[in-house]
């Protein structure tokens, strides 16, 4: 079931299109993961829809029941949150409570809620200028949710933290997806692939790729052998892409090769062949499937 309608979205600056048609829904229970490269309106969209910026045409509308203001129904984390460092983290959350309009006693209730559930309860009456990058995001999580939200909105929730903050909150993020969908933003395909269920792929304001994220690999997934050989068998390795069973081939400047073949039990068999009989110094032979950034990248590359 569509919780979020978009049709037609598009946003202009001047002349220029930095959204410019935008078509697509919003699965109720999902978790859908905007990608794209700078400049491709990933921003700019994620904005619109949380209402913080005009669109200049199109409609984003809520399916299951209309609200008078669209607000109410979105929690929204930026890619960089703003906080008042000289508040308490308790005193934050409760703040914002009061701004969405919460009464006293659920405010109170809910902001001792969310301390405890991302993992801020110990640090509750510490001054947030002293919190960590990890700590201010799981902050601003709580503040996204504080309402209960049908909307979970978020830009690039993890691309400034380090590899323990960015654990935590993909934690609490998989968490909240079973009760909130989900709409994030990211250039880190490797948490795409975790947590999320549908995937948009945008290029130049435009929608590229779009669907089931496991239907996409699935659908574009090819097998592929990739392998590095010592100096002196390079020359070789340059040459396999004219074996008949190849479809397409990328050497990188590590001079790692990397194959997409047909038939992949047909291939592995004949390379190994070859590197048995040719006395081929292979230093790494793999043997796997395309992954999310094969496709984005053949995707935004096309």
């Amino acid at each position: 079931m569509s919780l979020l309608e978009v049709s037609g979205l598009t946003k202009r600056f001047g002349t220029s299109a930095a959204v410019d048609g935008l078509s697509f829904r919003i699965a109720k229970g999902r978790c859908l993961a905007l990608l794209g490269p700078n400049g491709a309106g990933k921003t700019t969209t994620l904005k619109m829809l949380s209402g913080l910026l005009e669109p200049s045409s199109g409609s984003i509308r809520f399916i299951d029941g209309e609200r008078a203001d669209i607000r109410e129904s979105i929690g929204y984390l930026p890619q960089y949150p703003a906080f008042y460092n000289w508040m308490s983290g308790r005193e934050f959350l409760s703040f914002t409570a009061q701004l969405a309009r919460i009464s006293g006693k659920e405010a109170a209730s809910r902001t001792e809620e969310l301390l405890v559930r991302v993992g801020l309860k110990d640090a509750a009456k510490r001054k947030i200028g002293g919190y960590s990058g990890g700590m201010k995001q799981r902050l601003g999580l709580a503040q996204a949710v504080i309402h209960r939200p049908r909307l979970l909105i978020l830009d690039e929730p993890v691309s400034a933290l380090d590899p323990q903050g960015r654990r935590e909150v993909l934690d609490l993020l998989a968490e909240i997806k079973k009760e909130t969908t989900i709409l994030f933003s990211t250039h880190v395909l490797h948490d795409v692939e975790e947590i999320s269920d549908d995937v948009i792929i945008m290029e130049r304001g435009r929608i590229i790729v779009e669907g089931d994220l496991q239907q996409i690999m699935r659908d574009r997934q090819n097998p592929q052998i990739t392998l590095r050989v010592g100096r002196a068998s390079r020359e070789w390795a340059r040459g396999l892409h004219s074996r008949p069973y190849v479809q397409a081939f990328e050497a990188s400047l590590d001079e790692r090769i990397t194959l997409q073949v047909t038939e992949l039990s047909v291939a592995r068999r004949s390379l190994l062949q070859e590197i048995a009989e040719l006395g081929i110094e292979v230093e790494s032979f793999e043997v796997g499937r395309t992954s999310l950034e094969d496709v984005f990248m053949k995707a935004v590359k096309s």
